[in-house]
C-alpha cells in the first residue's frame, strides 16, 4: 500500500509541474499532459525511485530523474502534441521543476517506504 501512495503522491506531483509548463504556459490539453505525466512516474518511479535511489542514494537518483523526464516529456510529447510547441524548452524546464520535488518526494520514500529497507542515505542527519 505504501508504493500505491507514493506513485500517487508521485503523478500528482509530476502533473502539477507538467501542466503549470505544458498546459499552462505552452497550451497542450490536460490530455496530453496526463498522459506524459503516466509514463514519466511510471518510468522514473521503477528507474529513478526503486533502483537508483535505493543503490546511490538521493543525488544520483535526482539527477537521474531529470534526465528521465526530460526525455520521456520530449520524446512522448513529440509523439503526441502539436510541433509547433516549443517541446524541447518545455521538456528542460519541467524536468528542471520536477528534479526539485523529486529531491524531497525521495526524502519521503526513505521515511515511509523503504523505512525498514537498506537506503543508502538512510542513516544520514539531513534526510
Amino acid at each position: 500500500m505504501d508504493h500505491v501512495k507514493a506513485l500517487i503522491l508521485k503523478f500528482v506531483m509530476v502533473e502539477v509541474m507538467v501542466y503549470i509548463v505544458l498546459g499552462a504556459a505552452m497550451k497542450v490539453s490536460i490530455g496530453d499532459t496526463l498522459l506524459i505525466s503516466l509514463i514519466l512516474t511510471i518510468a522514473a518511479y521503477i528507474l529513478g525511485d526503486l533502483i537508483l535511489f535505493k543503490a546511490f542514494g538521493n543525488p544520483i537518483a535526482t539527477i537521474s530523474d531529470l534526465v528521465i523526464a526530460f526525455f520521456a516529456i520530449w520524446l512522448v510529447g513529440s509523439l503526441i502534441i502539436e510541433p509547433n510547441i516549443p517541446l524541447i524548452t518545455g521538456s528542460i524546464i519541467s524536468a528542471v521543476l520536477i528534479a526539485a520535488g523529486e529531491w524531497f518526494f525521495h526524502k519521503y520514500m526513505a521515511r515511509n517506504v523503504f523505512e525498514n529497507d537498506h537506503v543508502k542515505e538512510a542513516h544520514s542527519p539531513n534526510l
